[in-house]
């Protein structure tokens, strides 16, 4: 069970966190290190300097990045890092083979290393210069698992959603939830941001933000107390691109799809970088066609007896026109000061047309009611944030501390337009039109600042603060029209508004070992929100409590090829805007979806152990313990009628036990191939709709990718996946996997890029699923626009000279998650 301490007001509760990070600040200045500058030059086998190449510096104990330059003109870089330490030296360009050092010691009067010759790559063409070489799709490190996206076939023409549902261990659940490793509760994050949705409208975010975009994912299960408490199951970090070239330059990507419908896409990319200043933009419009078809057959029982059945065919027509941008500079004031701004947003618009035939019947199976009808529902989504960020480094005698800071705003729009025109010819009757119009607004107002202050030459401490208002605003007005006379429904419409406030402060100690290193965390985050609705009965009690989340790690290398590593923490998973929002959303006459006011956060304790073997091989062992889970349910609405809700609620408790295999390979120099088995048991405790669950079931997630390397240009890549028959609480959803294949060519001496990408070959992307209660069973089977093939053209211009820029993350990354 979760631990709440409950203090007398939020101002105390904040000056509790206040005192405490100042502390630990205090104390972090009392001790620190000098430091040394580490020179050399980079050059090629005959000589010839070589431009930009990225030089990192790592711990010689077990190689952790301590901290990456780039070379200049001449090949000459300069690292600063604290003295006294024993460190190795990579050096690594495009065209070459990455270079390693012996490992040395840093003296306090500085390092001029041996002049470091790259050996030019044998997966160069001799007679043009392309490169064919490139990232693992997949590559694990101590604590997370990294997606390399940018430049796989993979990502053409494909959705970030796309992407990540072929990504080892994450898996799209009921009510397009995103599951990492059997869990639910995933925190998602777009540099460093979070993504203003969750459930279906986070899903389709997902769909309309294109992999092309991408640079990588990070799935990290047990992240540090730097991050926010929330997400349960972990982080899934998406790093989009960031251009760090010298001059102008942009990029322009064009994509045209076919599966069942058309999918365009275009986005350009422009940054310019001069002296103290880089300015930087990007804009994509998408246009996706797409479809989601729903076969669902339903029982209604009373004392294990059928008293009534219900069988419907939905067919919905989805087209997704996405308009996206992001614009901003980063200003030098000095060597050691930057300042930033940035402004992005989207604005989406889904108009949508569905259709549905039902029909219900009695015990005897004999139709007692039928009707079709039309759903036409018209979504727009425009939202809009700004970020200011600042970072300082100290120069003085205490060695690289650092400060950042980050303000941010956010506004998100909603208008939800539909109306549901139903006939009936069983019995005969007039038709019914029902009419919603949802208009909602929610604002996010964020601050946080960081500071790194190095303790000796092993030690260092991180701390900050954190704070947060959220207000949302939501209003229905519902209409029915019966026999050609239109009232208000009042059971329907309704004004809902919700309010948050939330304080953190955290601290992170961090030492190396001789083989490993001891990290060691604490965040605490105090959480006052209140929430009414105009009309309804489902109240929403005042909610103030302070939690505490620590976290734990330790690695160790046991030899050259052993690695071992344990890691705890203690996680929250609040329950989003929308999921609180008890407005209704109607699939069909029969079936709507809706928020629960009454949803409480979920907490988690979390335990990972893992070996790697080689760098290649990995093994990890994981068990977590949630109480009060949210899940999404399909249950028997209450109220007279055979009405059906979707809806998040808390069950009692979840238990999951996980075993996660790991490989990479290469079996030829033109063949690589990573391979992941994540097998899990998940048992869910609870009790809803009158029905006692105790439930669980093994299960696992095989990912499977091959890359291949073809010469002259020439790239491939293969990629399957399978998710075995698992139980999500009252769900039991069967098999489904897929295969994808991506075939590249590089142009023009790699400024030009065209890509094939089909997804889905053999469609078997569908979900089957049945959920059962005492006095309801549901079948339901899904299928959607999966099979689709995409041709995607890609051209650099300007300069392609690259040189180093830190571009930071704001911090309302824990709010905008939870906007959806």
């Amino acid at each position: 069970m979760s631990r709440t301490f409950s203090l007398h007001g939020p101002g105390g509760s904040f000056f509790f966190l206040l005192t405490l990070a100042g502390w630990v600040i205090s104390t972090g200045s009392a001790a620190a290190q000098s430091r040394a500058a580490l020179t050399g030059t980079v050059a090629s086998a005959t000589g010839a300097p070589v431009e930009f190449a990225t030089v990192t510096l790592h711990r010689a104990a077990d190689s952790t990045v301590i901290k990456t330059e780039f070379s200049d003109g001449q090949g000459h870089f300069q690292i600063e890092a604290p003295s006294g330490a024993r460190y190795r030296v990579s050096a690594a360009q495009v065209g070459f083979e990455r270079y390693w050092s012996a490992p040395f010691d840093l003296p306090a009067a500085g390092l001029t290393l041996p002049a470091i010759a790259l050996q030019a790559s044998a997966a160069t063409a001799l007679k043009e210069v392309t490169v064919t070489a490139r990232k693992p799709l997949f590559e694990r490190q101590a604590d997370r698992t990294i997606v390399n996206v940018e430049d796989s076939p993979l990502s053409a023409g494909s959705t970030t959603l796309d992407v990540l549902t072929r990504s080892p261990g994450v898996t799209v659940g009921a009510g397009d939830a995103l599951n990492l490793k059997g869990r639910q509760g995933v925190l998602v994050l777009i540099d460093g941001k979070r993504v203003a949705m969750t459930g279906t409208e986070l899903a389709d975010y997902l769909r309309n933000l294109p992999a092309d975009q991408l640079k990588n994912i990070e799935l990290i299960t047990n992240p540090p107390a730097k991050y926010d408490a929330q997400g349960g199951a972990g982080i899934i970090a998406i790093n989009l691109k960031k251009d760090q070239r010298q001059g102008t330059n942009g990029n322009l990507s064009v994509s045209y799809g076919r599966g069942e419908y058309n999918k365009y896409n275009t986005t350009l990319t422009l940054n310019h970088r001069r002296g103290k200043i880089n300015a930087f933009g990007t804009y994509g419009y998408a246009d996706r066609e797409m479809f989601n078809a729903l076969t669902i057959h339903r029982d209604f029982l009373e004392g294990g007896r059928i008293v009534g059945r219900s069988d419907q065919d939905n067919f919905i027509g989805i087209r997704n026109y996405a308009h996206t941008y992001k614009a901003g500079f980063d200003y030098s004031v000095s060597e050691r000061t930057t300042v930033g701004l940035s402004v992005n947003g989207q604005a989406v618009h889904v108009p949508q047309n569905g259709t549905n035939a039902a029909v219900q019947a009695d015990a005897a199976d004999v139709p007692v009611r039928r009707y079709q009808a039309t759903n036409q529902r018209d979504l727009r989504f425009p939202n809009a944030a700004a970020n200011l960020n600042f970072r300082h480094v100290f120069a003085d005698s205490l060695g690289a501390r650092e400060l950042t800071a980050d303000a941010d705003y956010a506004r998100y729009s909603s208008t939800r337009l539909q109306t549901l025109t139903t006939a009936f010819d069983l019995p005969v009757q007039g038709p019914v039109i029902l009419e919603g119009d949802q208009r909602g607004t929610l604002t996010i107002q964020s601050f946080k600042a960081d500071y790194t202050q190095p303790l000796s030459k092993r030690a260092k401490l991180e701390a900050g603060l954190k704070t947060s208002l959220v207000s949302s605003d939501n209003n229905v007005l519902f209409t029915i029209t019966q026999n050609e006379q239109t009232t208000i429904d009042r059971n329907q419409s309704n004004h809902f508004r919700y309010h948050e406030n939330v304080n953190a402060a955290y601290f992170t100690f961090t030492h190396s070992l001789a083989k490993g290193s001891l990290t060691a965390g604490l965040r605490a985050e105090q959480t006052n929100a209140t929430g009414s609705q105009e009309v309804g009965d489902e109240p929403f009690p005042p909610r103030h409590y302070v939690q505490l989340f620590p976290s734990a790690g330790l690695k160790r290398s046991l030899s050259d090829n052993h690695e071992v590593a344990v890691s705890l923490s203690r996680r929250i998973d609040r329950p989003t805007y929308n999921q609180l929002n008890p407005f209704r959303a109607y699939i069909d006459a029969t079936t709507y979806g809706s928020g629960n006011p009454n949803l409480l956060p979920q907490t988690s304790y979390n335990l990972e152990l893992s070996h790697t073997f080689k760098q290649k091989f990995t093994t990890e062992l994981a068990w977590s313990i949630t109480d009060k889970p949210i899940i999404n349910a399909v249950q028997p609405a209450p109220g007279p009628g055979n009405f059906v809700v979707a809806r998040d609620i808390n069950l009692s408790r979840q238990d999951t036990y996980t075993l996660t295999l790991s490989a990479q390979l290469e079996p030829f120099k033109w063949w690589s191939t990573n391979t992941n088995v994540v097998g899990y048991y998940a048992r869910f405790v609870g009790n809803l709709a009158g029905t006692a669950l105790d439930k669980g079931r093994p299960a696992f997630n095989f990912t499977s990718n091959s890359t291949f390397i073809l010469g002259h240009g020439w790239g491939a890549d293969l990629t399957g996946t399978y998710q075995s028959r698992q139980i999500y609480g009252f769900f039991d959803l069967r098999p489904q996997g897929q295969l994808t294949a991506g075939l590249s060519k590089s142009l023009w001496e790699n400024k030009g890029n065209v890509k094939l990408n089909v997804a889905d070959i053999l469609y078997t992307q569908k979900t089957r699923a049945t959920s059962t209660y005492d006095n309801y069973q549901e079948r339901f089977y899904q299928r959607f626009d999966s099979r689709v093939a995409t041709l995607t053209f890609t051209y650099r211009f300007g300069n392609q000279k690259v040189a180093p820029t830190r571009r930071r993350a704001g911090g309302a990354e824990d709010e905008k998650r939870r906007a959806g």
